[in-house]
């Protein structure tokens, strides 16, 4: 069965307690991917991805997924600073419903706004050379968007788990 895209707060009910999640960094010349550990704390930056076609592009996804035995994916939605969607949201949600046909891993969307501006200002901050952070910055930026998702879940978890206690 196909997967859905749906929000991170959507994507809670659907996990196991433990498995990685990936997160996505999508761009219009390259992908940045970044991989949670199995307790889902921490993102740490995985990979660029140099996007060449959709297909192909999914294919290895998919193939990263399994290797790494991933629950999903959060995909970052570059949602314009008052909250609306430009072109490159509905893009991005475009890629996500075609991703969606070819995997039976939920993606999850969420709000990625100025991750890679956040991203390039700490690698600059670090003293990364321009090179260097043009290597590194939309993997950086994955991990970014994974770790905001990772504390929403987190969050979310925590207040279950005390409805849970009180029942």
């Amino acid at each position: 069965m196909p997967a859905s895209v749906i929000t991170v707060e959507e994507l809670l009910p659907l996990l196991p307690a433990r498995g990685p999640l990936i997160g996505l960094d999508l761009g219009t010349k390259t992908i940045g991917i970044a991989i949670s550990d199995v307790e889902r704390r921490l993102a740490q930056p995985l990979l660029t991805l140099a996007r060449r076609k959709f297909t192909l592009d999914a294919q290895d996804l998919v193939a990263l997924a399994a290797q790494n035995a991933a629950l999903g994916f959060v995909l970052g939605l570059p949602l314009d600073m008052d909250g609306g969607s430009g072109p490159r949201a509905q893009s991005t949600r475009a890629f996500a419903r075609n991703f969606a046909r070819l995997t039976e891993l939920p993606i999850a969307l969420w709000d990625e706004r100025l991750s890679t501006v956040a991203v390039t200002r700490d690698l600059i901050e670090q003293g990364a050379s321009r090179a260097r952070r043009a290597q590194v910055v939309d993997r950086m930026a994955a991990a970014f968007i994974l770790e905001g998702a990772l504390s929403r879940l987190k969050i979310m978890d925590e207040a279950r788990s005390r409805l849970d206690a009180r029942e």
